[in-house]
């Protein structure tokens, strides 16, 4: 059980702290991915490596590259 982590709140303040805390880390995740920022925390669950862009980077590569030949 000590595995699974801490147990589930029991109380609806918790339950309501614990629910924007997961929609703030995701909206934070997002927000860095199109930016083009680097996630340690993604970039360890996905395995990305620095040579592998993601996200805005590889937007911002593309646009870096297009308006370089002009």
């Amino acid at each position: 059980m000590r595995d699974l982590g801490p147990p589930m709140p029991t109380d609806q303040a918790h339950k309501m702290q614990l629910l924007w805390n997961m929609i703030n880390e995701f909206i934070n995740t997002y927000k860095n991915t199109i930016s083009g920022r680097f996630d340690n925390k993604r970039a360890s669950a996905n395995k990305v490596g620095k040579a592998q862009l993601s996200g805005g980077a590889k937007i911002k590569e593309t646009f870096s590259n297009l308006y370089r030949e002009y």
